[in-house]
């Protein structure tokens, strides 16, 4: 899994630096669902994670909120909120970094020192012809040192995201 992690890693600062990102204003609001591997590079306690989010067509410039909830075959729950940007690459693949704080509860799953959690996100999707999308997601979870307890997870998940209010 740390392979992987680092190959997901690189192609994504890769393409940051090989072709020109564009954001796109009309893209509609989605709803997202994913599963993934919960507390994947430290491996102390693996769960899987099943997570829903909304992510809104309406934003602030180029960033537009979002919020979520995640929960762990370990009864880990986590609800949170923030704000994401689409850069597309070409037509068919979207990177979107995103950045979300909120309320964590350990349930029988992993301490992560403090309710009031940070993650920091990348996802690389494809994107079909309805708009739609499937992807990878990978993200950081920790409470940014706010307690003196701070171990964070990280997750990489397989997401897909269908849109809400398309157009055409």
């Amino acid at each position: 899994m740390k392979v992987i992690c680092k190959i997901f890693t690189i192609l994504v600062a890769g393409s940051f630096v090989a072709y020109p990102f564009q954001v796109r204003a009309s893209e509609p609001a989605f709803l997202s669902v994913a599963v993934g591997y919960y507390d994947l590079v430290q491996d102390h306690n693996q769960a899987t994670e099943f997570r829903v989010e909304y992510r809104s067509d309406k934003g602030v410039s180029m960033f537009k909120p979002f919020f979520g909830m995640m929960g762990t075959t370990d009864s880990a729950l986590y609800a949170y909120g923030g704000f994401l940007l689409d850069l597309f690459y070409g037509r068919r693949f979207v990177v979107t970094p995103s950045l979300a704080a909120g309320y964590y509860e350990k349930g029988d799953g992993k301490e992560l020192g403090h309710e009031l959690e940070f993650r920091s996100s990348v996802e690389i999707s494809y994107r079909f012809d309805d708009r739609s999308r499937v992807g990878l997601s990978f993200y950081h979870l920790s409470n940014a040192s706010i307690s003196s307890k701070n171990p964070g997870t990280e997750v990489l998940s397989i997401v897909y995201s269908m849109p809400l209010n398309t157009e055409d």
